[in-house]
């Protein structure tokens, strides 16, 4: 049996579960593994765009008791969405803009805490890349809150194509970054408005950097040069709270 809940197991079951559209996290893949079936588990995968890692078989029986048969899914335990779906959206409601997009955020509690934030303040959805970012599991909603079955959150292939696409409908994109020259108070989020918050370590990447409309800053005055990416992300989200309430 599988000792988390969100987990399914063996060839086919897996199969069956993608082929029913359930949302799924992420497939997890003995090394070396071979066989007819497997090929078609593997083009399938690729087909839905599910991301997967290859795993020796130690981690595989350590995810589950029973005959895994070298594949464990993990569902995700919120639904996904599509970005241009939600801009599509807020388009047709006519409201205001205002997403953030994780550049490869990893860490589960932050990722909770981002969102829970998010979802307080009225955020209209959360982008995270499909691969290295932290799984949307039960740890992240319990984290959050619930934020997290109550918030749009848009997996995306190509983060550099979603602020592309932003750029498309109008959208300011806003990298918070200790790199800015502006201060985050002088960014203008009364207009529609893509959040860009880097990952815990490294922060937003070059290739995303250089997408970006404006670079933020916020003031660091102790010795630590940079906050927790959670805790920026809420200094951020509730300037912009602070200026559409004005």
């Amino acid at each position: 049996m599988a000792k988390n809940s969100n987990l399914v197991y063996g060839l086919r079951p897996v199969m069956e579960a993608i082929a029913a559209g359930q949302q799924i996290d992420r497939i997890y893949m003995q090394s070396g593994l071979q066989g007819s079936l497997v090929g078609q588990l593997r083009a399938m995968i690729r087909e839905a765009s599910i991301p997967f890692q290859f795993v020796p078989q130690e981690r595989l029986d350590h995810l589950v008791q029973g005959n895994h048969q070298g594949v464990v899914a993990s569902i995700a335990a919120v639904r996904y969405h599509a970005f241009v779906d939600v801009m599509e959206r807020l388009q047709e409601q006519e409201r205001l803009p205002l997403i953030v997009l994780l550049d490869h955020v990893t860490d589960v509690r932050n990722m909770g805490a981002i969102a829970r934030t998010a979802e307080c303040a009225g955020v209209d959805a959360i982008v995270v890349p499909d691969r290295g970012s932290a799984q949307m599991g039960e740890d992240a909603v319990k984290t959050s809150s619930g934020a997290l079955l109550r918030l749009p959150v848009c997996r995306e292939t190509n983060l550099k194509t979603v602020i592309n696409m932003a750029h498309q409908y109008g959208l300011n994109v806003v990298a918070a970054t200790e790199k800015g020259s502006m201060p985050y108070t002088q960014i203008d989020f009364r207009q529609p408005t893509l959040l860009v918050m880097g990952a815990e370590e490294t922060g937003i990447s070059n290739e995303v950097l250089r997408l970006c409309d404006q670079r933020a800053a916020i003031p660091i005055r102790g010795e630590v040069q940079s906050l927790n990416v959670s805790v920026a992300a809420g200094v951020m989200i509730y300037e912009a709270v602070r200026q559409r309430s004005v």
